[in-house]
């Protein structure tokens, strides 16, 4: 019986003592069953920053990263309006540049007709060429209140892009973001001087990315927004929840005039390679074979008997032009530029203007149901007609 006793007295002190040594190497628990390690991983301090992807709750202000930017945003006033009756947009009812809706009585000596981006502590600013394309004369008012005439450095019709430049010390500057990694989703801000009211900043996701065909540019690759833009916006920031650059605001869609939620945004890619080459030569240089194209269709696809409904039909070839003196003909499907597939005629455009005038590129199209190899020399693109 002794030996029971003990046997159960050793049986229980052991126990115990594992018991006592699990509790004390346990983890904490907090409410939900989470462990208060992983706690510090949803939030706070610690946390989730504005703009990563997933971990947390969104932060209660964007705060930090509009001080970030709103001190390189400046207003853009002029001493002319700008031509309106030429401008492509106008003929849409659907569509409104923000200076759309002013009239035809732009006579005043000084308006607020847009907004702009500094990027560079050399004073160089990014804005829309419909902003200054008709201006005699262009003031600069900085956030901090002080005040600059600017002049054009050079302007880029054919993606509405223009630089224009002051001469002040101590510039903000704004960082510039990367649009190529931008997702549909992310929240971002639309920075600008809405109706001339002052400088504001509009809240929103992206709704959309690549959007072409509208028909507003020659060369489109829009972002496209939520974030209100209106009147006064034109040439203006769109940033990211950290405050870094990724477009230029550019264009609505409104019967109104007014933002319905549906704004475009010149990515910062395109806008800092059109100011590269603005700022070095005067002008972007692009490339040109001299084709009219058509885009393939279903019904297109049919008739042709293609297996793919991607490639550029090329529809007509500018006579003595370089796609004619490489052997490229009316009826050829374009499927590649230099290696690169060509999914459509936007595509086709993009690439094309991408080559070095003078060089050589190699392109494959589709005739007669075989594929054939093509080198063509490249020509400059013809200055773009208002």
């Amino acid at each position: 019986m002794r030996r029971l006793w003990l046997l159960f007295a050793q049986t229980v002190t052991v126990a115990l003592a594992l018991y006592f040594v699990y509790t004390a190497l346990a983890p904490r628990r907090d409410a939900g069953n989470v462990p208060a390690s992983q706690l510090r991983q949803l939030g706070g301090q610690n946390g989730a920053q504005p703009g990563e992807a997933v971990g947390g709750p969104a932060p209660a202000s964007y705060r930090a990263a509009a001080a970030r930017a709103m001190p390189a945003v400046v207003n853009i006033l002029t001493s002319k309006a700008p031509k309106r009756g030429k401008h492509p947009l106008l003929p849409d009812p659907f569509f409104k540049k923000f200076f759309g809706e002013r009239g035809d009585d732009g006579d005043d000596d000084e308006s607020s007709l847009g907004s702009g981006v500094i990027v560079s502590p050399q004073g160089y600013i990014l804005t829309n060429n419909h902003v200054v394309e008709a201006a005699d004369e262009i003031e600069v008012v900085l956030a901090d209140g002080r005040k600059a005439a600017a002049s054009i450095v050079g302007t880029d019709p054919e993606t509405d892009l223009a630089v224009i430049k002051i001469g002040l010390a101590k510039l903000p500057v704004i960082a510039l973001g990367q649009a190529e990694q931008a997702q549909v989703g992310d929240v971002v801000l639309a920075i600008g001087n809405p109706f001339g009211v002052g400088q504001t900043v509009t809240m929103g996701i992206i709704s959309a990315l690549k959007r072409n065909n509208l028909h507003i540019n020659h060369f489109e690759n829009f972002i496209q927004t939520d974030a209100a833009i209106n009147f006064g916006n034109s040439g203006g920031a769109l940033i990211d929840s950290n405050g870094n650059l990724l477009g230029i605001n550019s264009a609505i869609y409104s019967q109104s005039g007014g933002s319905v939620g549906i704004g475009f945004a010149i990515p910062v890619s395109t806008a800092k390679s059109v100011m590269e080459a603005i700022i070095q030569s005067g002008h972007v240089v692009r490339g040109w074979i001299g084709v009219e194209t058509q885009e393939i269709t279903p019904e297109l696809a049919d008739s042709f008997g293609l297996s793919r409904q991607s490639g550029a039909i090329i529809a007509g070839v500018v006579r003595n032009g370089p796609a004619d003196r490489g052997g490229m003909r009316p009826g050829d499907i374009l499927l590649t530029v230099e290696g690169k597939p060509v999914a459509d005629t936007n595509e086709m455009l993009n690439l094309i203007a991408q080559l070095t005038p003078g060089g050589k590129a190699k392109m494959t199209v589709l005739r007669k149901s075989r594929e054939t190899t093509l080198d063509i020399t490249v020509g400059k693109r013809p200055a773009a007609t208002k």
